[in-house]
């Protein structure tokens, strides 16, 4: 929010507080908003956090287009007649750019999430995670999808 429209807030709330929505009794709040704000101006530090709202959004769409994809690919397999023959289960070895418990987590679960894919686990050093899939006939593609798609958005949101 900009300094102008959280003094408007105040003073809204101020009135609200003391009963009066007069002209007048808005222009106090909003003077005694303005003077507050003022007052604790080297306090207050920009959010971060409104510049990784598009950067959240992008990693939820991505997570919504993979969810749809992936629950149509194993609708297919599992409609189609000879589903022994298409099934390729796979366990892979994803090695993991993203470092914090946070990240991992977040990687972890959106694999997880996401139909045909589980993960497994993740090794010691959390350098590697283990992804289970119902079907991955080529390994460093599953590997290279994850590693731009969920992984990538997810560094994004978390760079500091």
């Amino acid at each position: 929010m900009t300094f102008l429209a959280v003094a408007v807030v105040l003073a809204i709330t101020w009135a609200a507080i003391t009963g009066t929505f007069s002209l007048g009794n808005l222009l106090l709040g909003g003077l005694i908003g303005i003077l507050s704000l003022w007052v604790i101006r080297l306090q207050i530090a920009k959010p971060k956090f409104l510049s990784k709202v598009p950067k959240v959004i992008a990693l939820a769409l991505l997570f919504l287009y993979e969810l749809v994809l992936s629950s149509v690919k194993v609708m297919a397999l599992v409609l189609s007649p000879n589903m022994k023959k298409k099934l390729e289960p796979a366990i892979i070895a994803f090695p993991l750019k993203v470092k914090s418990d946070m990240e991992i987590t977040l990687l972890a679960n959106l694999i997880t999430l996401t139909p045909g894919t589980l993960s497994v686990d993740v090794s010691e050093d959390r350098s590697v995670l283990y992804v289970h899939a119902i079907s991955a006939p080529n390994k460093r593609a599953l590997i290279k999808d994850i590693s731009t798609g969920f992984e990538a958005k997810i560094i994004e949101v978390f760079e500091q």
